[in-house]
């Protein structure tokens, strides 16, 4: 299923955080996320703090709409924008892996 909602060909990639060099540790509704390949220190918020320990077991595009859904009670049109968004954030700053 893409973004849109529409079936389409073949599976979702699988989405996870990279492994190396990558640490990081939930505070209360938060994640504090030291990335060592840079040196910075990143933080979330609660639903970025869900959707990263999401994506720390793996997941897709779907997936982590789903789960914005279900925890927080979203329409499929906020989770997808949410998502998207978040995912940009993660990719420019080279955490995610894609297989």
């Amino acid at each position: 299923m893409d973004n849109d909602g529409n079936l389409r060909d073949g599976p979702e990639p699988t989405l996870r955080l990279r492994t190396e060099e990558l640490d990081w540790l939930p505070i209360d509704e938060e994640v504090v996320v030291l990335d060592s390949r840079r040196d910075v220190y990143l933080a979330t918020n609660q639903t970025g703090a869900h959707l990263w320990r999401v994506l720390s077991e793996g997941t897709t595009r779907s997936g982590m709409i789903d789960a914005l859904m279900r925890s927080f009670g979203v329409d499929v049109e906020t989770a997808t924008a949410d998502v998207e968004a978040y995912l940009d954030v993660l990719d420019e700053q080279g955490l995610l892996e894609v297989t």
